[in-house]
């Protein structure tokens, strides 16, 4: 079972920092995800671009000073985060040389996936550097609708279909896709999509789980790996 820490250990302390990267290490995890952004600036040339930066969204990055994506990949190659591999979650499409070449100049290819639910960054990943684990994030969006009170009635409708539609779809694309590993919002996943990414030979990582009873009930349907904001709960699991 992949243990992934979400931004590190984003409830042990602020997502996306060094502070939670180590604490996520402390729990247990053997993988680190962080997010990926830059500002929308692809017109300039690349010396006047703003730097690839490690935060959630620009809110996230506006309320405190966020780390530099090379700033992050440095911290990877010192203890304790030297024992672990990362995941970089890629929120916007466009800008792929410039990750590829940082992990790349810091020998950190092997020790790392990309996620992303852009089709074009994987494709190009693909292009630029195939040793570089791809992975699939589903579903593509941009708003975390679970925190919209009114939005939750057609939300559990729309969920409901999505997770009897997404092992047909998982089944046509995933061999098209050629990925590593498809990172999937945890209430989509159902037993016949985890029998078709076995058969696929793809991961099936589970997408943000912070409570033990949903880990487990995950991990029964044949989940390869589990993400959570707070990875002291993988140790309970056994």
């Amino acid at each position: 079972m992949r243990l992934v820490g979400h931004k590190g250990a984003d409830l042990i302390a602020p997502g996306n920092t060094l502070e939670s990267f180590r604490a996520a290490v402390e729990a247990g995890v053997d993988t680190i995800e962080f997010d990926v952004i830059w500002l929308r600036d692809g017109h300039l040339p690349p010396a006047q671009r703003a730097p690839l930066t490690v935060a959630h969204d620009w809110e996230d990055a506006a309320g405190r000073l966020p780390l530099r994506l090379t700033e992050a990949l440095d911290a990877f190659l010192e203890p304790p985060l030297d024992r672990v591999e990362i995941d970089l979650d890629v929120k916007l499409p466009g800008r792929e040389e410039e990750f590829v070449e940082a992990l790349r100049e810091r020998d950190l290819i092997d020790r790392a996936m990309i996620s992303t639910m852009e089709m074009h960054t994987l494709k190009r990943v693909l292009e630029l550097e195939p040793k570089l684990r791809r992975g699939w994030t589903f579903p593509k969006t941009r708003r975390d609708w679970t925190r919209r009170r009114w939005a939750k009635p057609g939300l559990k409708v729309a969920l409901q279909g999505m997770r009897l539609q997404l092992p047909g779809l998982a089944a046509e694309k995933l061999p098209q896709f050629g990925v590593f590993a498809m990172w999937v919002y945890h209430p989509l996943i159902s037993p016949r999509l985890a029998g078709i990414c076995k058969r696929c030979g793809v991961e099936l990582i589970a997408w943000t789980v912070d409570d033990e009873p949903r880990m487990r009930k995950l991990a029964e349907m044949g989940v390869d790996g589990l993400v959570s904001n707070d990875p002291r709960l993988f140790r309970r699991l056994g």
